[in-house]
């Protein structure tokens, strides 16, 4: 299939492009800008979460493998 050349006044230039393409970057890094508070917040609660889920398991195995030491008086 042969594509068929753009109509003159129609014709699409690299400049064209470059401007829609730093349209669309502009857009996308102002959200993104906005959005890393949460991300950040979102990612420090789910660190803290692994530390204390690892802390909590660590301390109920260092529990069960203890050993226990019996003293009787004769």
């Amino acid at each position: 299939m042969a594509s068929k050349p753009a109509p003159a006044e129609g014709q699409i230039t690299p400049a064209d492009i470059k401007a829609k393409l730093s349209e669309i970057d502009g857009g996308l890094q102002s959200k993104a800008k906005a959005a890393a508070p949460t991300g950040v917040a979102v990612g420090a609660g789910l660190l803290l979460a692994v530390v204390v889920v690892a802390y909590t398991l660590g301390r109920r195995r260092g529990r069960k493998r203890q050993t226990v030491v019996e003293i009787r008086r004769i």
